[in-house]
């Protein structure tokens, strides 16, 4: 292990420099070209099997080791997101634009500077697969590179991935068992009535005055029919209706973001938003029509799997700097479909709190990845991928 380490720590500078030319040339989901291209040269640079083409820009390294089949996935995410960026680092994007808002830049590094090591010092039986992954951000990369094949053509008895945490400590490791992260589901409610002048509003159905209503009736969906020790998120975050002050518009539309961290509870959530839509409308004397699309599931961790994890990172860090049983988020992962169908967890890694360099929240235009957790981000794969081979 002090090998590895070694191995890490006089290359780490390198691959800081590789994370920020990623920043510099952000690509949106299925369009990262340029850092599958990167990634998979330096896979295959290394000795790992190269597979590409899951996902469209999906990249999959193996590296076999001895005569064991126990075979392990670890997963990092690719895509950049539709923002402009105003970190005002000297590695800023340079394309308006688009910016590395989430850290999948740093994610990208951390397991390749694993990988590296791995390939060039590391002795273990089994089989590696390192996916990275294209198109988190709402493009369900991770579901496509499912259905074109990839846990039949690369099975794993376990899968793990990590993610930056904004407002944690950096390099500092955070754990979950069980539910983790939301579901998102994506609602448009489209109220129909019958357009008029506005100053003869009783000729008219009003559909702008319908979709008021439901906006309000919405909010009870939560405070009286979830469970109060449950989670659920319903928010309206667009209505559109009408263009004139004296024309009542005949089409109103809402646009709906909807959370939750039970399945039972997501199932409620639709049954619920579907009939007070419908009814409020009737009510109005108007009609709607509710087009539900399923986002993103449930993210679940298996307990034996976290566990496992968790134990890794108190060897690793030590406790004052592992969180064993952190609180669930309402954001959406879809690392969640791959838990669906193999056993592993999710976990967070401190990108920096209070004033620190990376406490900035992803997502937003002024966000960076915090170079300083490449080491221990990549120190935690490899002591992950050694014990899991151990067991």
């Amino acid at each position: 292990m002090t090998y590895l380490r070694d191995a890490l720590t006089t290359k780490v500078g390198e691959f800081i420099q590789l994370r920020r030319d990623i920043h510099r040339h952000p690509e949106l989901a299925f369009e990262e070209h340029r850092t599958s291209d990167l990634v998979a040269a330096k896979l295959t640079a290394w000795g790992y099997s190269v597979h590409r083409g899951l996902g469209g820009t999906g990249v999959v390294g193996t590296l076999k080791r001895g005569t064991s089949t126990r075979s392990l996935g670890l997963r990092a995410d690719m895509d950049a997101l539709p923002i402009q960026e105003a970190s005002g680092a000297e590695w800023s994007s340079t394309k308006p634009g688009l910016m590395h808002a989430c850290g999948h830049d740093g994610h990208t590094a951390m397991l390749l500077a694993a990988a590296h090591a791995l390939a060039h010092t590391a002795e273990f039986e089994g089989v590696l697969h390192l996916i990275f992954q294209p198109a988190e951000e709402g493009g369900g990369g991770a579901l496509r590179m499912m259905r074109e094949g990839l846990f039949e053509r690369f099975p794993c008895d376990a899968i793990f991935a990590m993610h930056n945490m904004p407002g944690v400590p950096a390099g500092h490791l955070v754990f979950r068992d069980g539910s983790a992260m939301a579901s998102s589901d994506y609602v448009t409610i489209r109220i129909r009535g019958n357009g008029g002048h506005g100053g003869m509003p009783h000729r008219a159905s009003d559909s702008l005055v319908a979709a008021a209503s439901i906006v309000m009736a919405l909010q009870t969906v939560v405070s009286r029919n979830v469970d109060p020790l449950q989670t659920a998120v319903v928010t309206v975050g667009a209505i559109n209706a009408g263009k004139a002050n004296n024309v009542i518009p005949s089409l109103a539309t809402l646009e709906l973001s909807v959370r939750a961290l039970d399945p039972g509870v997501r199932k409620l959530l639709e049954q619920r938003i579907k009939a007070i839509a419908t009814h409020q409308a009737e009510s109005f004397g108007v009609q709607a029509e509710v087009e539900w699309n399923e986002g993103y599931c449930v993210l679940v961790n298996s307990e034996k799997e976290t566990q496992f994890a968790r134990q890794v990172a108190l060897n690793l860090v030590g406790p004052d700097r592992v969180i064993l049983n952190g609180p669930p988020l309402t954001g959406s992962e879809d690392f969640a479909f791959m838990l669906e169908k193999v056993p592993g967890s999710y976990l967070l890694i401190g990108n920096g709190d209070g004033d620190a360099v990376g406490a900035c929240m992803v997502h937003n235009p002024g966000y960076d990845f915090n170079d300083d957790n490449i080491a221990v981000g990549a120190d935690y794969w490899i002591h992950l991928t050694q014990e899991f081979f151990k067991v």
